[in-house]
């Protein structure tokens, strides 16, 4: 059985044993995809969703027109194509961004861990809403903000969440996006994202090495964010505990 990474979940609420074992096994035996490779397409049927064991993944809407958007860039320990749950064909197509490890659950047996372990379902709802959350600010910052605010955004994002999975070292952390791919992140091109960048650099707030991103200034580039830092609520007092349900 793969061995998921649980730390949104540590992040959320204190975890029995049983829940950490269950929690860890939820998924199929893990199946490795290739740069670039899809993980699942859109338009296919839903009958599962999907554990990142290890690397970076995106998730993309196909517009009528063929532009895609990405609207999320998935890393180590997310759980991806949980939005199209609730519908028939899936919403979004999943791509490797590196070679992933992943581990799929088939939502049959979502349902029989539900029934059997109640307190899962209230863990897995606010990690919905942590989702949600992320995706508001999302939302806020491409609809009101300028692309250096875009972009240092995205760049606080993904260096808080590596932090927490032990991806930073000293403000230094691998971004194996494209400029193609940051600009379907960001709603820019290519050459705006190029431009961003390189003002970022003259501006002293970031560095870059190939993939290897340095933040150089982390609170100068928090007071340019378009939203501020959020700290999750551990053990929330409306999250049953451990014997409760």
């Amino acid at each position: 059985m793969p061995n998921y990474p649980l730390t949104r979940f540590h992040e959320q609420a204190t975890l029995t044993d049983e829940e950490t074992d269950i929690l860890r096994g939820l998924g199929d035996p893990e199946v490795v995809y290739r740069r670039n490779t899809p993980i699942r397409r859109d338009r296919e049927p839903v009958d599962g969703i999907y554990l990142l064991l290890e690397g970076w993944a995106s998730s993309a809407i196909r517009l009528p027109a063929g532009q895609r958007q990405i609207v999320k860039v998935h890393i180590t320990g997310d759980m991806m194509g949980t939005p199209s749950m609730v519908l028939d064909t899936a919403a979004d197509t999943l791509t490797a961004v590196t070679e992933c490890r992943v581990s799929k659950v088939p939502l049959t047996r979502m349902r029989e861990v539900l029934i059997a372990h109640p307190r899962i379902g209230p863990l897995f709802f606010m990690s919905v809403q942590v989702e949600r959350l992320a995706l508001m600010d999302i939302v806020a910052a491409m609809g009101k903000s300028s692309a250096r605010e875009r972009m240092v955004r995205l760049l606080l994002d993904l260096h808080d969440r590596l932090a927490r999975i032990g991806g930073v070292e000293d403000g230094r952390f691998d971004l194996p996006l494209t400029q193609e791919l940051l600009g379907d992140v960001l709603g820019l091109t290519a050459v705006h994202v190029n431009r961003t960048m390189r003002l970022l650099e003259r501006e002293g707030l970031i560095a870059r090495h190939g993939q290897r991103v340095v933040l150089a200034d982390i609170e100068a580039l928090r007071r340019i964010s378009p939203v501020p830092p959020r700290r999750i609520r551990f053990d929330p007092v409306w999250l049953p505990g451990p014997g409760e349900m």
